[in-house]
């Protein structure tokens, strides 16, 4: 399937001096993206849960995880790959040490139930994924700094290639959230401005 294209959002909000989607509100906000996108800096100046959560979308019931109750909220994404019988982070050796590096399982990520009845939980409007997703060259030098103080484990295995590849792996993984009915909108960095997907009835 061809990527998706992406368009800037026009209509804006301002949370904490950083600009947001105008449709969606505080508390919905789940920040992820690979290793070194800039999930911390920006979940720190929003005044949000700075502690990463790792949320497995291969779970059953992960949309009820303990650590979605807190938000705005910084989660790690264990995800099913192809070729791996566990779901795995895109830093994990299991990932890392496959040559060539496996894509993502997507029959394998588990999907909450559609709203049925007025007081049942509308999972896919309950939470919003922001996708942090720089540039891999700006990411590769933002974690050969980092290596150099040995402050993150994330950072042992460490090329260009590997940080383009998990880039990739996340922005697949926010095309099939938001093919699925999800919202979902990306961005470059914490003064970036947000972008979004085409509306499924307006996609090519």
């Amino acid at each position: 399937m061809p990527e998706l294209p992406t368009l800037p959002i026009k209509s804006l909000q301002r949370f904490k001096g950083i600009d947001f989607p105008e449709d969606i509100r505080f508390g919905q906000i789940l920040v992820t993206g690979p290793p070194g996108a800039g999930k911390s800096t920006l979940i720190v100046r929003l005044g949000g849960w700075s502690e990463e959560g790792y949320l497995d979308l291969g779970r059953k019931h992960w949309w009820r995880s303990e650590i979605l109750s807190v938000r705005p909220r910084e989660i790690h994404l264990g995800l099913p790959f192809q070729g791996l019988a566990n779901a795995v982070s895109v830093f994990d050796a299991e990932f890392l040490d496959r040559d060539p590096l496996p894509p993502v399982d997507f029959d394998r990520i588990v999907l909450p139930p559609r709203k049925r009845y007025f007081f049942s939980v509308d999972w896919y409007r309950r939470y919003v994924f922001e996708f942090m997703l720089p540039p891999p060259e700006l990411v590769f030098e933002r974690r050969v700094e980092r290596a150099r103080h040995s402050t993150h484990p994330v950072d042992a295995q460490l090329s260009l290639r590997i940080c383009t590849a998990q880039l990739a792996v996340f922005r697949s993984v926010a095309e099939f959230l938001h093919r699925k009915g999800f919202k979902v909108y990306l961005r470059e960095g914490a003064d970036g401005h947000p972008s979004r997907f085409p509306d499924p009835q307006s996609q090519p």
